[in-house]
């Protein structure tokens, strides 16, 4: 005789057919405490509307799900609450800065965590193109001809644990270089501390001395030894290339499939909190 397993989320009452922690991107008690608390209240909490009808955890599960299996919103299981719901939830955050806020938030706690200030002093850039999918309109999509892909391209920074500090979704066909402007302003905007940039080769030339004048950033180029052969692991660039790879680990990121690039600089940010949600989880 099968045994129901136990569960153990704080908001069991709310959950269809007891669904709790069946899927691997599912929130520990000890991960959802780490993100609960950054959340904005409900608006009944602030008597402005009725209570909702869905707990909180499982909206934000949900939109992990989706995150890490790749899905389309109307494909989620009926364990979590209905789409329309999920995605209203993600809609409202996305433009509204919770998200940011949240992975901000936790960005720093890991960062103490580890032993760091808060606020970073160095970032690495880098960038990453995906293919897009028939939903990625041809305004938003472009062809990186080194590469091969037609659809679009993640610019992002981060600290020197490879936190995210930046990300910033363009057209593929846009050069690296060319993103780097935006992106470096960016940092700039929200980073006042940050004084030194490593990035690639390709990024050499006048972004450098750009960046020096107008931002007050120093962009230090890590080149790659002209006698290398193979696989090598470069000062400072392997911090980026691994956050890539992290990212690339949610199949809603492997392949872009949205009509907006603020939709999938959400996602990346999702990505990110429940990396670093987890991370902060094992220690408490």
């Amino acid at each position: 005789m099968s045994v129901s397993p136990v569960c153990t989320c704080l908001s069991c009452p709310t959950h269809p057919r007891g669904g709790c922690g069946l899927y691997p991107s599912s929130m520990s008690q000890e991960q959802w405490a780490v993100i609960e608390p950054i959340l904005p209240p409900a608006a009944s909490v602030v008597g402005r509307g009725r209570p909702e009808a869905h707990a909180r955890r499982l909206i934000v599960d949900a939109v992990f799900y989706l995150v890490a299996e790749g899905i389309r919103w109307r494909a989620l299981p009926k364990d979590f609450p209905p789409w329309q719901t999920v995605y209203g939830f993600f809609t409202r955050w996305r433009d509204d800065g919770t998200w940011q806020r949240v992975h901000d938030v936790l960005r720093d706690q890991v960062r103490v965590m580890e032993g760091r200030a808060p606020s970073p002093t160095a970032a690495v850039i880098d960038s990453q193109s995906v293919k897009g999918a028939a939903t990625v309109g041809t305004a938003r999509r472009g062809y990186d001809a080194g590469k091969k892909i037609n659809g679009v391209k993640r610019h992002i920074a981060v600290d020197t644990l490879g936190l995210l500090l930046v990300v910033m979704v363009t057209a593929a066909g846009v050069q690296d270089r060319d993103g780097a402007f935006r992106l470096l302003a960016l940092l700039r905007e929200r980073f006042s501390t940050i004084g030194l940039v490593w990035a690639d080769g390709g990024y050499a030339g006048r972004l450098v001395s750009w960046a020096a004048k107008v931002i007050r950033l120093t962009v230090t180029i890590v080149k790659r030894s002209d006698d290398t052969t193979g696989f090598a692991v470069l000062p400072r660039r392997w911090v980026v290339e691994r956050t890539l790879a992290w990212l690339t680990g949610n199949r809603r990121l492997v392949r872009d499939y949205e009509r907006r690039a603020d939709t999938h600089e959400a996602l990346t940010t999702i990505a990110m909190i429940a990396l670093m949600s987890r991370r902060l989880a094992r220690a408490t």
